[in-house]
């Protein structure tokens, strides 16, 4: 396949990608974009709206054969801090799949108060870290 044929492959999915979130989350056209093929960082750009709607970093791979892990390396790699790395696979005569974190995945159906007491905990342990490593420096002294 030459090269010009790849790129346009890869550009129809992120357009595709794009769309489905336009049309699904009811998102503002003018909010989010497709990047130039060639261009470093996430496949699908999105403005502030877009982002508290769908707080994911998105790379799209359009191709027969995909190294799963190098390319969610890649995605991992262009997500913006605090936003989950997502990478969306497709080849020919296939649908398109979405590969996230497994933990983040099932995170996705916790309640707002399971979600909230996660939170809550995560704080918790912390702090408890952090009172724990001042207590040893000071037996250290």
């Amino acid at each position: 396949m030459k090269p010009s044929s790849a790129k346009a492959k890869g550009r129809f999915l992120q357009k595709w990608f794009a769309n489905l979130l336009i049309e699904t989350l009811n998102l503002n056209p003018l909010d989010i974009e497709s990047r130039p093929m060639g261009s470093h960082g996430e496949d699908v750009i999105m403005g502030t709206e877009s982002r508290a709607k769908f707080p994911l970093s998105i790379e799209c791979k359009n191709q027969e054969a995909v190294n799963v892990w190098k390319s969610y390396l890649q995605a991992q790699t262009n997500a913006p801090e605090g936003f989950e790395p997502c990478l969306v696979i497709k080849r020919n005569r296939s649908k398109p799949l979405v590969v996230v974190d497994a933990e983040y995945f099932v995170e996705m159906f916790l309640s707002s108060e399971q979600k909230e007491a996660k939170l809550q905990k995560e704080f918790e342990d912390e702090q408890l870290y952090k009172a724990n490593e001042t207590q040893q420096l000071g037996l250290h002294k």
